[in-house]
């Protein structure tokens, strides 16, 4: 499996962990991981410490879990991107808006 997801037992922080290529072939797995999630203030912690690549769609999918986040009052963290996935992120202004921890 390349996304997994735990929910920490108070509801309030979700771990998605994308262990492959970040790309358009996670679309609905992606989306399934945090879809159901509706507690108010909740974090959503993104793990790509195991992710070797992301393309423009990944950033979309982040964007999209980004507006959810919103919706209910809560963030999302980028944790542990590599140098490459990184650069990405950076190029497209990603630590703008999201926090992104390394």
């Amino acid at each position: 499996m390349t996304v997994s997801t735990v929910v920490a037992d108070d509801g309030k922080t979700v771990n998605v962990v994308v262990t492959s290529q970040f790309d358009y072939s996670l679309h609905q797995s992606f989306r399934d991981a945090y879809r159901n999630v509706d507690k108010a203030g909740v974090t959503f912690r993104v793990d790509l410490s195991k992710s070797t690549y992301m393309d423009s769609s990944a950033l979309g999918m982040i964007l999209l879990l980004k507006e959810h986040a919103d919706k209910l009052g809560g963030r999302v963290i980028i944790s542990r991107p590599n140098e490459s996935v990184l650069k990405i992120l950076t190029i497209a202004n990603f630590d703008k808006f999201v926090t992104i921890e390394k």
